[in-house]
């Protein structure tokens, strides 16, 4: 029962070349940066990540992306990251882009066990239409497109279907955590992180602060062990690092 790895580099030394991983994270709150950190040292590449966004440029996913690492994106938006739009507009890499909502609830399928869902989000737009591009090619031209969804009425509104999300790997970061792999997040940072971890077949979670079993009150717990496999404790620097994407200052009147 005892899921703590000491190490994040012996976390993550056996995801090899070309896996899928599911990553937590919204921008820069809440991302696995000691694990995303460790296998950019470990060196796999032709990545599939599946994220709300890539990072931002050098930081997190973004790191990997600079690299040349990851073949495949599936997120909600671009962002801030400048060299995703640049890897994507040059077709050095493929991108789906899926509704937010859509995308919550594709990963929290996946780690149901559920297949597939019926959702209006999209209906009536290209979502559902397909000819969305996926990859450039080195013209401009679309390399590849999205597929038709399809799409079905249920008493008089019109749904498309959506496929739940699985993946070989999934990183995540929480505030606390035991050594059974229950799981805590803090508020905004919580955000894709249980959804991540339970499409993840092996899901690796750094932790901010490690308490013994049978010290999280059940009721507090947002992720149960039962959808963790490895528990890495970070340092006290470690788990002071976070960077704030964007800073914003507010303007007292009569200043």
């Amino acid at each position: 029962m005892d899921k703590v790895v000491e190490l994040a580099a012996d976390a993550v030394a056996d995801i090899p070349e070309g896996a899928t991983l599911a990553v937590g994270g919204f921008g820069l709150c809440g991302i696995p940066t000691v694990l995303l950190a460790a296998l950019y040292e470990q060196g796999a590449g032709g990545l599939a990540i599946v994220s709300n966004n890539c990072g931002v440029d050098g930081l997190g996913l973004g790191m990997l992306l600079g690299a040349g690492r990851i073949a495949r994106a599936t997120g909600s938006y671009v962002g801030e990251n400048k060299e995703l739009a640049r890897q994507y507009l040059a077709g050095e890499i493929e991108l789906e882009l899926v509704p937010q909502g859509t995308l919550a609830e594709r990963l929290r399928a996946g780690g149901c066990g559920i297949p597939a869902f019926y959702t209006p989000a999209g209906v009536g737009t290209q979502v559902a239409e397909g000819g969305l591009p996926w990859r450039y090619d080195a013209d401009g031209g679309v390399a590849v497109a999205s597929p038709a969804k399809e799409v079905r009425d249920f008493d008089g509104t019109e749904y498309l279907l959506e496929r739940g999300i699985t993946t070989d790997y999934a990183l995540v970061r929480a505030a606390r955590g035991d050594r059974h792999g229950n799981l805590v997040f803090d508020r905004s940072a919580r955000n894709f992180n249980p959804l991540a971890a339970m499409a993840g077949r092996v899901t690796i979670a750094e932790v901010e602060e490690i308490v013994r079993p049978g010290e999280l009150d059940p009721d507090e717990i947002h992720l149960p062990g039962v959808f963790v496999q490895r528990v890495v404790p970070l340092t006290w620097e470690q788990a002071a690092d976070k960077h704030i994407e964007k800073r914003t200052i507010r303007v007292e009147a009569g200043r």
